[in-house]
């Protein structure tokens, strides 16, 4: 696995997938205002992935879902439950997103996905210690299994 850290747009990076940090699926995506990443995605990709994932129901905190992209130039969306009913991410919880995600990578066999830092944004994280509970985790993955997996951490930075 190829993991690095970058600054810039998530939705701007060159890979087959991205994850969005999502709630968990309780509250009707229509009844959301949607900011950071999926407040872009739902803006540039349309609400289609919105629609797709509400069609999961709940959950689990932790936990993962496959969409589409809707109009955006990915292969696929994969929503992580990373913040609880309150709002707020954990380390329990960015741990299980990561896992959650890349067992998706693995099983639909992605080449490259890119990452927002789970939880340093509506879930209050600090973005700092996000990113290296986010790092230990992509350390501890079976590396035979996701051998050639081009993985990208994106730092959002906004341009002005």
């Amino acid at each position: 696995m190829n993991f690095s850290i970058v600054e810039g747009d998530l939705l701007e990076q060159k890979v087959q997938v991205i994850v969005n940090a999502w709630n968990r699926n309780i509250i009707p995506w229509w009844l959301l205002l949607p900011k950071g990443v999926s407040g872009a995605i739902k803006k540039r990709g349309g609400l289609r992935p919105f629609r797709e994932v509400a069609r999961f129901g709940p959950i689990p905190l932790g936990q993962a879902r496959l969409t589409g992209a809707g109009n955006l130039p990915f292969t696929a969306i994969i929503h992580v439950a990373g913040i609880d009913m309150l709002w707020r991410a954990s380390e329990a919880s960015i741990r299980g997103s990561v896992r959650a995600a890349m067992q998706i990578v693995q099983e639909q066999k992605f080449a490259s996905v890119a990452f927002p830092i789970i939880g340093a944004g509506s879930g209050g994280f600090n973005e700092e210690r996000a990113l290296q509970i986010m790092h230990d985790e992509f350390a501890i993955l079976d590396q035979s299994t996701l051998n050639g997996v081009r993985v990208l951490i994106v730092k959002f930075r906004a341009t002005c």
